[in-house]
């Protein structure tokens, strides 16, 4: 009776288990497509030299407000203070 009850506890638990896999597989197939087709985009230069000159006209635009906010501190100060 034993082996009995043993032999339907598998056959409920493999059903789950089968479709627990074929979806992983699904997953990892559509995960794996999904990297193979962005390796193949590739940015063109026009790309990366836009984003270049983006990212050095913000570093320039951040330096001068630094400075002029300096400016503005240093007009601010009192002269007897002693800074």
């Amino acid at each position: 009776m034993t082996s009995g009850g043993a032999r339907f506890y598998r056959g409920v638990m493999t059903t789950p288990l089968v479709a627990l896999a074929m979806s992983a597989v699904v997953v990892a197939a559509a995960g794996g497509y999904v990297a193979w087709r962005d390796r193949r985009r590739a940015t063109s230069d026009e790309d990366r030299t836009a984003a270049r000159e983006a990212t050095a006209r913000q570093h320039r635009y951040e330096a001068e407000r630094h400075g002029a906010q300096a400016d503005t501190v240093r007009r601010g100060q009192n002269s007897a203070s002693g800074f």
